[in-house]
């Protein structure tokens, strides 16, 4: 079966919402992460339960709120407004905030915990061969903990392909600009087209099953190599 017009531009939407928000949540979970793993702060505690929360609430709340904090009566989309700009609810920036607050987890968690496994010995050696800092989290820090950089890309790509209540909430339904391939299953759905439901479903069924056995390969492959 063919592709519809609006599938088509359901699965760019898709596809360009799960590369950009995987792009800002390695910019910005990385740093992060980084903290969290060497800090001894008793505010990590805190700031670990905040990046967890999307795990167990409801999408459709973390949604909501966020439709409140962008829509043009909101803190954020307000502020926005009186400057003369428009506020961010139901467009592809807003969804894309929504969805990096959704997916932090999953760019956090794996760096964090592989940056917990470099630990603190091959630092402290760059250290006392004059590496800056900088320097050193690029030169071995992160060759040392590209399996948890794979894991956190991989999963927060493909949570992202499939989040449907935060999209819902905050970005609506708008072909082109915030509807995605989840809402168009759903309609389709709806709409008792079961027929090219199948077709969107099995097509993200497929591709993250792949890309879940892609990252398992490589990394029994790392696990192997370096027992």
């Amino acid at each position: 079966m063919i592709l519809s017009t609006d599938d088509l531009l359901a699965l760019r939407t898709t596809l360009a919402l799960a590369a950009l928000t995987t792009l800002v949540l390695l910019v910005l979970g990385t740093p992060l992460a980084w903290w969290l793993a060497r800090t001894r702060s008793r505010l990590a505690v805190v700031i670990e339960a905040v990046v967890a929360l999307p795990l167990v609430l409801p999408p459709t709340v973390l949604g909501f709120y966020m439709l409140v904090l962008l829509g043009p009566h909101g803190p954020v989309g307000g502020t926005l407004e009186s400057l003369g700009l428009h506020h961010l609810a139901f467009t592809f920036t807003g969804l894309v905030l929504a969805s990096t607050l959704y997916s932090l987890p999953f760019m956090v968690q794996p760096l964090r915990d592989a940056f917990a496994a470099v630990g603190t010995r091959m630092t402290e050696a760059a250290a006392t061969l004059r590496a800056r800092p900088l320097d050193c989290f690029f030169s071995v820090v992160v060759p040392l903990s590209r399996r948890g950089f794979l894991t956190a890309i991989t999963l927060s790509f493909a949570h992202t392909v499939g989040e449907f209540g935060v999209v819902l909430m905050v970005g609506g339904n708008i072909p082109g600009e915030t509807r995605v391939l989840s809402i168009a299953i759903y309609d389709h759905a709806e709409a008792m087209n079961y027929s090219a439901a199948h077709v969107l479903a099995g097509g993200l069924l497929v591709a993250s099953f792949l890309m879940l056995i892609a990252l398992h390969a490589l990394n029994r492959r790392h696990m192997a190599a370096h027992p």
